[in-house]
């Protein structure tokens, strides 16, 4: 390898192409005994090599390369800072696509680490296929980034995001998943305690062709009468049914865990006691909860 980056008289250039060469056999061969410090040293280096020959889609896919030896030795930070050093030079070599599957690939790299590094990632990734006019993969990218934008209770953001989302799925005429989209809105707006937000989201959503009439339409009407009038029971009952339970998990612990304003338990009417349905004690009501949602959710 230093033979071929040697210059003398008769050679004013060193060879970077023999180099890289040299450098990415003896990573494979570093890789596959599992010496994975050293694969990521050789794979650098590579990488290096081929960047000084200009030659940028190769020294991108070296850098990855690298930074899925540093995922192996457990350096998810610095892997990550890698591969986004590898999908900047994807871009300037003119392969966007690769550029936003390497962002999407170091976004579930650092998912369970990094929570806010990992939306970034996926937001990154969605606005290259975007710019790309690839709309389907942009928008399930933007889907990972609302969904990780409420599990971190950043909901202000979440909900930018997904009426992002919503945009989209109208742009590209899928307007079932518009439909899922506004369930998802409201359930963030009410933990937002944001109800004006909700009622004009379902508002908003009757122009989407199919949604007044729908089960999805009917359901969040039903959510918003009862969250207005501080009906817990029919709160409950709708965040319950099958539309919200097999939602996204994210989604469907908004719903699970959606209480009226100055409310918090569930009560039973005397009506349905009378009706001979057994009630379960209160006490009970939050382990079948518990259980269904365990039984219920991917």
């Amino acid at each position: 390898m230093k033979k071929c980056l040697k210059t003398g008289f008769l050679k004013w250039k060193p060879d970077y192409d023999s180099a890289a060469s040299e450098y990415a056999k003896a990573a494979v061969a570093f890789k596959n005994a599992k010496q994975y410090d050293q694969a990521k040293d050789a794979f650098f280096k590579e990488a290096i090599s081929y960047e000084n020959n200009k030659a940028l889609f190769h020294a991108a896919k070296a850098y990855e390369q690298a930074g899925m030896m540093l995922k192996e030795m457990q350096k998810l930070p610095e892997a990550v800072q890698l591969i986004e050093k590898a999908s900047m030079m994807y871009l300037e070599n003119g392969t966007p696509d690769t550029a936003a599957m390497a962002l999407e690939r170091a976004g579930k790299l650092i998912e369970h680490v990094n929570l806010e590094k990992a939306v970034n990632l996926y937001q990154q990734s969605a606005s290259v296929f975007e710019n790309e006019e690839r709309l389907r993969q942009a928008v399930e990218l933007l889907g990972k980034a609302s969904r990780l934008l409420v599990r971190a209770r950043r909901l202000d953001e979440a909900v930018v995001s997904i009426l992002k989302e919503k945009n989209m799925y109208k742009e590209i005429e899928n307007y079932p998943t518009c439909y899922k989209k506004t369930i998802a809105q409201v359930l963030v707006h009410l933990h937002r305690n944001d109800f004006v937000a909700a009622e004009k989201c379902v508002r908003e959503s009757y122009s989407i062709p199919g949604f007044s009439g729908s089960e999805d339409c009917t359901a969040l009407e039903q959510l918003l009468e009862g969250y207005d009038q501080q009906d817990q029971d029919q709160v409950y009952d709708i965040c319950n049914s099958p539309l919200f339970k097999y939602m996204d998990n994210d989604y469907a612990k908004l719903a699970l865990s959606l209480a009226v304003p100055g409310g918090g338990t569930k009560k039973k009417s005397p009506a349905a006691s009378q009706n001979g349905v057994s009630q379960p004690a209160q006490g009970s009501s939050h382990t079948e909860e518990d259980d269904e949602y365990a039984g219920g959710l991917c």
